[in-house]
């Protein structure tokens, strides 16, 4: 089975920490947006930032998770909400720049979930989905059920589909013959963009009509 050469094995660990403090960003401004204390916001953005990561290695069987075998996840999470929350009053108004931070994100998170599964199980198409998907949207469930909100993934915007879609793409990509790192690659370009527009647009998927 294709591994990743040493180059594209660092790259893909740096855009895999970036996408934990993506996350962890957006955790942090929530539970300030929620009133927590310094306690409350590295406790959430360490959630949301690797949850996702941690259920995926759970589920597929890995132990101990990357989350508690490299403490550079945990380092990250806690420096990031300390800043956030000393200048949170200063980054407020730089709120949708981080929103692009959790697009790239969640691309990211797709494809290192739908790479896991495939050097663990193969072309197995329900693994690489499960992986892919839960890495990306998991953090993000957790983060919005703990401040007792319904989940973002569910009612904004394409989130879990673009998730989807670059599972799909990742897939594809690779059973035309492509190595593992174009297939990668592929499913971040299209997961981001997707969420991008999404966002700008405000796209979103149909909803069941109320009387």
């Amino acid at each position: 089975m294709t591994e990743f050469s040493l180059p594209i094995q660092a790259t893909v660990l740096i855009l895999d920490l970036f996408g934990t403090m993506a996350f962890a960003v957006t955790g942090a401004f929530k539970a300030i947006e929620h009133k927590a204390d310094i306690v409350g916001i590295i406790i959430l953005a360490t959630i949301t930032g690797v949850a996702g990561g941690t259920l995926r290695d759970i589920v597929m069987g890995h132990f101990p998770p990357h989350s508690i075998s490299d403490p550079y996840y945990a380092i990250i999470t806690v420096a990031t909400a300390v800043i956030i929350f000393f200048l949170h009053p200063k980054m407020q108004k730089h709120w949708n720049l981080f929103l692009k931070f959790d697009a790239i994100g969640l691309g990211v998170f797709t494809a290192i979930g739908a790479t896991f599964a495939y050097q663990v199980y193969g072309m197995n198409f329900l693994a690489i989905a499960l992986a892919g998907m839960v890495t990306a949207v998991g953090g993000g469930i957790l983060r919005d059920m703990f401040v007792n909100e319904v989940p973002m993934v569910f009612v904004k915007e394409l989130y879990a589909s673009a998730s989807f879609l670059g599972v799909v793409i990742f897939y594809i990509v690779l059973s035309a013959g492509s190595n593992l790192e174009t297939a990668t690659v592929s499913s971040i370009v299209i997961v981001t963009a997707l969420r991008l527009v999404a966002m700008k647009y405000n796209w979103n998927l149909p909803k069941a009509r109320e009387r």
